[in-house]
């Protein structure tokens, strides 16, 4: 009997260090929030529930996440203006013999390739510089016809516009084939643009659309840029534009289906869906009523009046097991960089100690067998 106690001893210390240092894939979500009880925490809970998702909802807001900066959509002319670095073809037509522009037996003559310079001007022969930057080809073809009459009545003026560098747009990367695309008109917008690049590639993760124009940057995704046309944006000489997978991602971990980076399939994803794209719950080792979200917000987004979170740092929790929980996790949006962690279930731990001390005693009674 004496050795049976103190087999029995030693067993049972051995539970008791177990039991405080079990082996998980988790933390508890006691272990987690632990901190709050004390008297200055550095972190604040929120339980999300559906009666403070609106608040929290306005939060959001508040910080910018899933609002896109983009331009209003216009439309242009549908004709091109003349900018400096175009080229024109110039015809002059004269019927009358021994004329000043043509060589004899000639009806006609052209001068190629005359660059708009710096100062908007083209030079023709016996009217010396004409401006013509900011016209239209229409405009222009007139005016150095009326700059004709004088020296050559019946003169009739051809014009042919190139256009340079400064009058295309350019596409470099995302879409078939990139490069830099001249305007045919100053009605050409971005889906035009995109669409002559030979389009976005269908298996690109949430394509994002960037339009960089000066020292500004808008930003949109394909799917809100194609189902608005009103977001349909009229393009500018010397735009870039740049299509790019979708770079968002949360980090998910804990008792999930995988513990990884998952990148936003859409523009907004909820905390229910975030589950869904963890690989749900594990089904022996999650809490369901210990779902967190952990989000750090910037200093600026800080309010006491509840417009925003009281700390930086803000740990959501969730409760699966009620319809009042799941309703507000539906509604609950998931912002880039992220941490959605389902907890390690406290019942596990007994269930293994409760596995342990079982085994403890067989082995036990088996050593005791041994020794009688």
């Amino acid at each position: 009997m004496a050795a049976r106690f103190k087999l029995l001893t030693v067993f049972a210390a051995i539970l008791a260090l177990t039991a405080c240092s079990l082996p998980r894939g988790a933390a508890l979500q006691s272990e987690i929030l632990k901190e709050r009880k004390t008297e200055n925490p550095t972190f604040q809970v929120v339980a999300v529930t559906r009666e403070n998702i609106p608040g929290i909802l306005a939060w959001s807001a508040h910080s910018g996440y899933g609002t896109y900066h983009w331009p209003k959509t216009s439309n242009g002319a549908t004709s091109s203006t003349i900018r400096t670095g175009d080229k024109l073809d110039v015809t002059i037509w004269d019927s009358q013999d021994n004329s000043l522009l043509t060589n004899p037996g000639q009806r006609f003559t052209k001068i190629e390739n005359l660059e708009v310079d710096s100062n908007g001007s083209i030079y023709l022969p016996y009217v010396n510089k004409v401006g013509v930057r900011g016209m239209t080809t229409a405009g222009a073809r007139a005016k150095i016809q009326s700059r004709f009459e004088p020296i050559v009545p019946s003169a009739q003026v051809q014009l042919s516009l190139r256009q340079g560098r400064d009058h295309s747009v350019d596409v470099v990367g995302g879409v078939a084939q990139p490069g830099a695309y001249p305007m045919p008109s100053r009605n050409y917008k971005i889906l035009n643009v995109i669409s002559d690049a030979g389009g976005i590639p269908g298996a690109m993760r949430n394509p994002q659309v960037r339009l960089i124009r000066g020292s500004s940057t808008y930003e949109i995704s394909a799917d809100k840029l194609l189902e608005d046309g009103s977001r349909n944006a009229l393009l500018q000489p010397r735009d870039t534009v740049v299509v790019e997978a979708d770079e968002r991602a949360f980090t998910a971990l804990g008792a999930s289906g995988q513990e990884s980076l998952i990148y936003f399939p859409k523009d907004n994803v909820t905390a229910l869906e975030a589950m869904s794209l963890m690989g749900g719950l594990s089904d022996f080792r999650a809490d369901p009523k210990g779902v967190l979200v952990l989000r750090e917000y910037a200093p600026e987004h800080l309010s006491h009046s509840g417009a925003g979170p009281d700390l930086q740092q803000v740990v959501f929790t969730f409760d699966l097991t009620s319809a009042d929980g799941l309703f507000a996790a539906k509604k609950f949006p998931i912002h880039p960089d992220d941490t959605v962690l389902a907890t390690e279930s406290p019942v596990n731990a007994v269930q293994t100690v409760f596995a342990l001390v079982g085994s403890a005693f067989g082995l036990t009674a088996r050593a005791a067998a041994l020794g009688n």
